[in-house]
């Protein structure tokens, strides 16, 4: 795929057969791994693939995503280039899965997409909340990144070159 279809284009999706996903999620979160891990245990319909999000896999293979966007909220690319996000991505993601393509077809529904929606806005408010009360404010850092938190000392820095205490400025 060498870039990413806008959400509103026509793909002719009755012609267009899904043949399998990928699931974009956060390898540093610990409720995303859990989901990975259940999502791969069950019977599928349709083969999912997981992918940690903004890793350079992803980045090879779907250079027109917003990578930093993945990392927010869970995303599923279908085969020919479909793009789901937040709980519609849910809500596909179980559609690809024997026992729940059911509960898949009825969240689709416009009642069950709120009730989808509020199972992504509770599952999201909990990863927040492991950041600790109130948050920090933001995204989640990430250790590549070069920031890490320790509860006694708070925030601190070791990016590239930074290692023994001393950095290099460029």
């Amino acid at each position: 795929m060498t870039g990413v279809a806008p959400a509103t284009q026509d793909r002719d999706a009755p012609r267009v057969p899904v043949h399998g996903l990928t699931v974009l999620y956060d390898a540093d979160c610990a409720l995303c791994a859990f989901v990975r891990d259940w999502l791969v245990r069950q019977s599928q319909l349709v083969p999912l693939e997981l992918v940690p999000a903004s890793s350079e896999e992803a980045r090879r293979r779907f250079p027109g995503l917003d990578h930093r966007a993945t990392l927010d909220e869970i995303t599923v690319v279908g085969d020919s280039g479909q793009i789901y996000r937040g709980a519609a991505a849910w809500i596909v993601a179980l559609w690809a899965l024997r026992e729940h393509r059911p509960l898949a077809h009825r969240l689709s529904t416009p009642a069950g997409a709120r009730i989808a929606k509020g199972a992504v806005l509770a599952a999201a408010k909990w990863r927040g909340a492991q950041w600790g009360p109130g948050g920090w404010g933001g995204g989640v850092y990430r250790q590549q990144d070069g920031w890490t938190y320790d509860p006694n000392s708070g925030w601190s820095y070791t990016g590239p070159g930074c290692a023994g205490g001393s950095c290099t400025t460029g």
